[in-house]
Parts: C-alpha cells; sequence; structure tokens
C-alpha cells in the first residue's frame, strides 16, 4: 500500500509555498526537497524520464534567440530571452522582416520576388520535456534582369540563334 500524497511518477505537489527572499517553491512529495519554480505559472509536473517540471526549467527560462543571417536590420541580432508564451508570436514576426526585405530589396534593384518562404521550428527541451519553438528560416527567390551580365548577353545570343527562321512563311 502507498502512503497518502505518495506520487509514483515523481510530480510534485500543486501546493506551492513562498520560500525566504520572495521566492515561489515547490515541495517534492518523495524526500521533501525544496525546489524554486524559476518558471511561474508554468506546469508543476515531471514527465516521465525527465529531471524536472517545466515550472523548474532553469534551460527554458535562460534560453535566448539570436539572428544568425548577415542582414543587418533585422530584430535579434544580439542575444535574446523571449517567454515561451511569446516565442512563436516573436519567432514569425522576425520571420516577417525577413520577407519584407526581400521584397524591398527586390523593388530597389529591379527584381521580382518569385517565391518567398517561412518556416518554423519546433524542439523538445531535454530537461523538463516542453516542446518550444526553437527558431525560423526564410527562403526566398528574386529574379532580376540584368542585360548588363555577360550570361544573360550569352543566353539571348544562344536563344536567338536558335529562334531565328521559326516562323517563316514560305507560301507567300
Amino acid at each position: 500500500m502507498l502512503p497518502i500524497g505518495f506520487d509514483p511518477y515523481g510530480m510534485y505537489n500543486s501546493m506551492a509555498g513562498m520560500g525566504f527572499g520572495g521566492s515561489v517553491t515547490q515541495e517534492s512529495a518523495e524526500a521533501g526537497k525544496v525546489r524554486p519554480v524559476v518558471n511561474p505559472g508554468e506546469s508543476q509536473k515531471t514527465m516521465p524520464g525527465k529531471k524536472v517540471s517545466p515550472a523548474e526549467c532553469k534551460t527554458c527560462k535562460e534560453r535566448k534567440y539570436q539572428d544568425g543571417s548577415d542582414e543587418g536590420n533585422v530584430s535579434f541580432k544580439t542575444a535574446q530571452h523571449i517567454s515561451p508564451q511569446a516565442a512563436g508570436s516573436a519567432v514569425r514576426a522576425h520571420e516577417g522582416e525577413h520577407v519584407s526585405n526581400a521584397y524591398k530589396k527586390a523593388s530597389q534593384n529591379g527584381g521580382k520576388v518569385l517565391q518567398a518562404s517561412v518556416a518554423i521550428h519546433t524542439a523538445v527541451c531535454p530537461e523538463c520535456g516542453r516542446t518550444y519553438i526553437s527558431g525560423g528560416t526564410t527562403t526566398t527567390k528574386i529574379k532580376y534582369s540584368n542585360e548588363e551580365n555577360p550570361y544573360v548577353k550569352n543566353m539571348k545570343s544562344r536563344d536567338g540563334g536558335m529562334l531565328k527562321g521559326i516562323n517563316i512563311d514560305l507560301g507567300a
């Protein structure tokens, strides 16, 4: 027979108390251990096979986002923390900046955006098992018509040679 309050999965009691210094703590049902709650408002259930609950996960609390592209006029050029709840909208907005910059670059240089897509990536925290937004990737394809480019000139002359006389009306 199990004692009252025993938790077979190592989950913590839902009774959170205020510790000294105003920090929130959580008592473990197993051995009376007190752990700090670093992510208040998050689930206090520990997933099977994981070390801590999302409420106690230091990895999630300290996760930072940084842009790795060579564009200089977008957000997150320096590493910044975003809460897990706000990460999705922040990453989508950031990737939207890249799409906007592609359209701006195309219009300034006489190009046309053929394709622009955004992929939002997720991952699972190894410490607590929470699924989180891990980043995003923007892919754009811009077509430029550059008449001065030697490759474009060569292509046009080659195509012109193949097309000469293709529409001759010999009946006239």
